[in-house]
């Protein structure tokens, strides 16, 4: 990640020390120097870890949690997209509060309520009680990625924010990766509530590196009698309904396949021991990371080579929906690796997430990139309860097990198509 020039009218950081790089909410906007931005970058990403962590454990616990608890694919799925509604609720909030008082301030707020949610989740001795903390752990990792995408928003040049959003999704890979084969080893040993535990212990870590290293902002209070500022000009801008169904359909599938359906996919339809399956989950997020990094290496090239989000949008997603029917029709002989190439071409629409927040002002960036993520998150909710509905529905009425799963593929299938024949057709949408 490099730094960019400073604007004439933002006062450069002093030193280059964390410390002293203010931002504020007015005009003018500091840029980090390459070293600071650095480690901005890794305190952040610290927490993005194990907020990743804790998103995609669920999938390597399934198993686990589906003896203990006698969960069907419908409490499975909603277990699992609990977290995504906790972590949905709070987003409208959320892009106000990190527009109004920085991300580092945000950030450590939030990161108490996960701590609490792991202690619950830990402690949990019923379903309800698992989901609930589930819903905690959401709400409490809700700003893990949002509070450093709206700070990258003014410390960074445009080619340094795609780099950066790539990187912080590779480090999330790397907290999928974690909560794969570690996890499953890591079981035996201690059971599944001491991991939590642990886990709240990394989270009070990770706060401890925020509060030393992220550089806070001073804000600027409104002038008197100025406009409110809310969602409005977020939901009517034209770039963000067009990025809108490919978000919710197609990024959220890409998060619901990834966090639970490829774990059960791989058990209950490719015929993989619960080992196995958490070896094939351990494949997809490796390949995942590798994607994402390739992607921070690759976008600051494609910036200057011309190559617009919409473009590489229009070009890749195709590859992913043919590789998702691909999937459908092997069925059982789609595995692990099938899988992975359905996650690696889903990472295309991962381009919108930063182009969204450019097409706004940053004094707006923190709304538009919270109002986005709450569509994905909606979606990855939608999708991850819908096809545990699916699936018990499609068996219900008398499809076998390998069928219904192929039926709830299809049905999320015809809709990430539409999705992305809405962004194809929509007019006059490009980000001024």
């Amino acid at each position: 990640m490099s730094g960019a020039r400073p604007p004439e009218d933002a006062k450069a950081p002093s030193g280059g020390s964390a410390a002293h790089a203010v931002a504020s909410v007015g005009a003018t906007f500091n840029v980090l120097s390459r070293r600071t931005a650095i480690v901005v970058f890794l305190a952040f990403a610290f927490a993005y870890f194990f907020s990743a962590l804790l998103r995609a454990i669920t999938a390597t616990l399934s198993p686990t949690l589906t003896r203990e608890f006698e969960l069907n694919a419908r409490d499975l799925g909603l277990l699992a997209g609990g977290y995504f509604l906790g972590f949905a609720a709070t987003q409208l909030p959320l892009g106000t509060w990190l527009d109004r008082h920085g991300p580092k301030k945000v950030i450590l707020s939030f990161l108490l309520v996960a701590l609490a949610g792991c202690l619950a989740f830990s402690a949990a001795t019923s379903f309800s009680g698992l989901l609930a903390a589930r819903m905690l752990c959401g709400v409490g990792v809700s700003a893990c990625l949002m509070a450093p995408l709206t700070g990258f928003r003014r410390w960074l040049e445009p080619a340094s924010q795609l780099r950066a959003n790539s990187w912080m999704l590779m480090t999330g890979s790397f907290g999928m990766v974690a909560s794969t084969l570690p996890v499953q080893w890591l079981m035996p040993v201690f059971g599944w509530r001491p991991l939590f535990w642990g886990l709240a212990a990394a989270i009070a870590v990770a706060m401890a590196v925020i509060a030393w290293k992220v550089p806070a902002w001073e804000v600027t209070a409104p002038a008197a009698g100025a406009p409110r500022r809310g969602y409005s000009e977020v939901w009517k801008h034209p770039y963000f309904r067009r990025m809108a169904p490919i978000g919710f359909f197609t990024y959220g599938g890409l998060l619901a396949m990834q966090t639970l359906w490829a774990g059960p996919w791989l058990v209950r339809v490719s015929g993989y021991a619960p080992l196995e399956a958490a070896g094939g989950l351990f494949i997809i997020n490796i390949c995942m990371l590798c994607t994402f990094w390739g992607w921070g290496m690759v976008n600051p090239w494609l910036a200057r080579k011309g190559l617009s989000t919409e473009r590489l949008i229009a070009v890749g997603l195709p590859l992913n929906f043919a590789v998702l029917a691909s999937i459908i029709i092997a069925g059982p002989a789609a595995g692990a690796w099938a899988w992975a190439l359905f996650c690696m071409t889903s990472t295309f629409v991962s381009l919108a997430q930063p182009a969204v927040g450019m097409a706004f002002p940053p004094a707006a960036a923190g709304r538009a990139l919270s109002a986005y993520n709450l569509v994905i998150f909606a979606g990855v909710f939608v999708i991850q309860w819908g096809i545990g509905l699916l699936v018990d529905g499609f068996a219900a009425v008398g499809l076998g097990q390998v069928a219904s799963f192929r039926s709830a593929m299809a049905v999320f299938f015809c809709c990430s198509v539409m999705s992305y024949g809405y962004f194809m057709l929509a007019k006059d949408n490009s980000p001024q």
